[in-house]
Formats: C-alpha cells, sequence, structure tokens
C-alpha cells in the first residue's frame, strides 16, 4: 500500500501536476522553490520544472546582482506588463544620478563634473517581457554611465566668442527676490557643457532652501501670485532659455508660467520648480559651450551669455 501510494504521487509529479498540493506523511517530502524532490528509502525523483521562478536581476557594467525578481504573473499578459514596469521604475529611482556639469573656475581652470548614471527602464521591461523559461534564471539590468565630455584641452578659448546672448530687467527694491536671482545665477554661471552634455536647471541649482539663503518673494502658482522661498528663480531660468535657444541648443524641457510674466515675452518663459517643472536642454553643437551670468544690481538687469572658442565658430 505504502509503495503503491508512492507510485501514484511520482505519477502525478511526472504528469506536470507538480503544483497540487501533496498530503503530508512521513515518508514523502516536496520543495517546491527551484525543483520537486521526492524521497522515500533512497528513492529519489526529481523535475526539472518548478512552481515557480526567481530571477536574478544583475547590473549590467559589473554584474553585481542588484535584486531578485518572482514573475508570480507571467502568464497574465497585462498585469505582468504593469508589473515589470513599476520594478523598473523603482529600480530607475534608486539608479539614477544626473549629470554634475562641469565648470570653470575663476583662474579659466576647469572643474570636473561628475557621470551622469541611467537605469534604462525601456530596455530592462522588455528584457523582462522576452523571459524564456528554460533558459538560465539571469535577467540583465542596462545600466549606462556618461561622463562630461569635456577636457582642459577642449576648453581652451571657451570665453573668447558671445554665440548668444539674452537680458531681463527686474526692480532694484525688491530684495528678496533678487537675492534669489542672484544665487541661481551664481548656479549656473561657468558652466560648461561638453558635446552631447546635458543640463538639467533644477540639478544645476539645487533646491531653493532658506538653508541654501534662498529668501520669500512672490511666484506664481496655478495662475495666483503667491510667497514662496525663492521666488525670482525662474527669472533666471527664463533668461538662460531665451540665451540657449538663441544659441541653437536643442531644448529638451520647457514648462510655461500659469500667467504671463513681466520679464519676458508671453510664451518665452521657463517656470521651474524644485521636484516639479524643469527646463533641460542637451548640447547638440560638436565643440563646448559655457554659460556666463551677469547680475547688475544697480541698473536692475540679469544677463545671461552663450560662449564658445572663436576656432569653433
Amino acid at each position: 500500500m505504502k509503495n503503491g501510494f508512492i507510485v501514484a504521487a511520482l505519477g502525478i509529479l511526472l504528469a506536470g501536476c507538480a503544483s497540487e498540493k501533496v498530503n503530508a506523511t512521513p515518508n514523502i517530502e516536496v520543495e517546491a522553490i527551484n525543483e520537486h524532490v521526492v524521497k522515500d528509502e533512497g528513492l529519489e525523483v526529481k523535475e526539472i520544472k518548478p512552481d515557480y521562478f526567481v530571477y536574478k536581476l544583475v547590473d549590467s557594467r559589473t554584474g553585481e546582482l542588484l535584486t531578485e525578481y518572482q514573475p508570480i504573473h507571467f502568464s497574465e499578459k497585462e498585469v505582468y506588463e504593469n508589473e515589470i514596469e513599476e520594478l523598473a521604475e523603482k529600480m530607475a529611482k534608486d539608479i539614477d544620478q544626473p549629470m554634475k556639469n562641469a565648470k570653470v573656475d575663476g583662474k579659466g581652470h576647469l572643474i570636473p563634473g561628475t557621470k551622469r548614471i541611467v537605469l534604462s527602464e525601456k530596455e530592462l521591461v522588455e528584457n523582462l517581457k522576452n523571459l524564456q523559461i528554460d533558459n538560465e534564471l539571469t535577467v540583465t539590468v542596462p545600466i549606462y554611465e556618461t561622463m562630461p565630455n569635456v577636457t582642459n584641452e577642449s576648453i581652451k578659448g571657451i570665453s573668447e566668442q558671445v554665440i548668444a546672448t539674452y537680458t531681463t530687467n527686474f526692480r532694484t527694491t525688491d530684495t528678496g527676490r533678487n537675492r534669489n536671482i542672484e544665487l541661481s545665477a551664481a548656479a549656473i554661471n561657468n558652466v560648461v557643457l561638453g558635446p552631447g552634455d546635458y543640463f538639467s536647471y533644477n540639478e544645476v541649482v539645487g533646491p531653493r532652501t532658506t538653508e541654501a539663503g534662498y529668501q520669500p518673494a512672490p511666484e506664481i502658482i496655478n495662475k495666483e501670485l503667491v510667497m514662496g522661498i525663492g521666488g525670482g528663480i525662474c527669472q533666471t531660468s527664463s533668461t538662460l532659455f531665451n540665451a540657449v535657444d538663441e544659441a541653437g541648443v536643442k531644448i529638451t524641457a520647457i514648462t510655461h508660467h500659469s500667467k504671463s510674466v513681466g520679464y519676458v515675452p508671453e510664451g518665452r518663459d521657463a517656470t521651474v520648480s524644485w521636484g516639479g517643472p524643469d527646463f533641460k536642454f542637451v548640447n547638440d553643437k560638436d565643440y563646448p559651450i559655457m554659460l556666463k551670468a551677469k547680475m547688475d544690481k544697480e541698473k536692475g538687469t540679469l544677463t545671461v551669455e552663450v560662449r564658445a572658442a572663436k576656432k569653433n565658430i
């Protein structure tokens, strides 16, 4: 009777019904993680196909294990695709790092930036969509690194030629607002972008906090003029937008205010907020460019220039 029961149990397993529960007896043990095992007095039979799979997601750069993933809903296409898109987004938030652009100091020396790190969510989702159950249980997570594309040699003479410039005006009596313009202008001043380098206004300027020196000033939110820390920095971003647009640089992200502003013509503004709208562009030229921001507190003017070496113009 005992041997008959074991034979029946083995028949179920080998018929592909291993996901069904087996009544516990002292002589039968079932493991359902990566394989089924049935043991009885030296008899051992394994079924290679598991109930579920645990995939190892590894870093494409190093082969290091980043996380493990169990595709429970693999057979439910819509649920599974939503699941892997959420997984890719979560991993990207943990891994992505914006490029810290290079700058030039007061003596013309290059201050190197830091690399941009990006997890390609689209590629990871495709990799997970195309899982092959019988293959090795490893999935590559596509992660790309890009260093600022500038060197001491490539930036020689970079401040020689103004290729674009734009000036806006402000009231000299708005001390809090003017301080915010001054801080944000200083943040973008002397930034250098090599060919293919990206620029994010929010990342370059950083959080607008009282600890960073920013002060309360009027700002536009939902078509209303309200007080907020950092009010005025949108004048810097808007002035920058008009300068780089004049230079023919490729704009990759821009949002306009919900109502018109007085310092630029309608539709020529670029609103920004930390954690919200950003102003971004990429240097799609084949030579480095440098940003110069000059604030004249007495005249009430803010000027942003785009410069390059004469040899490149």
